[in-house]
């Protein structure tokens, strides 16, 4: 269950402040990183809002990162390769 703590921000361990979502090319990118010790781990979600529904897409890689800022800005760059390379097959 402590894995879905920290994936879902549950628990009182991620003081942190709520992520901000960017757009990018008509999804939605929102940067989550897990914080693991003394590093984050690369976690975020893309979305989609398509015909009334979102579509989405929890994004988790094995890299982690010393600084939040920089997991974030990673997540945001790995999200937005994510999405040139599948685009709405991410969601398939």
């Amino acid at each position: 269950m402590s894995f879905f703590k920290k994936l879902f921000g549950g628990g009182a361990g991620g003081a942190a402040s709520e992520p901000e979502a960017i757009e990018y090319k008509g999804f939605r990118i929102t940067p989550t990183p897990m914080a693991e010790g003394s590093e984050f781990r690369l976690c975020g979600k893309i979305e989609l809002e398509q015909d009334g529904q979102t579509l989405s897409h929890t994004l988790i890689r094995a890299d982690m990162i010393r600084s939040r800022e920089a997991a974030e800005e990673a997540v945001i760059l790995k999200a937005k390769q994510m999405i040139d390379q599948q685009g709405i097959g991410l969601f398939g």
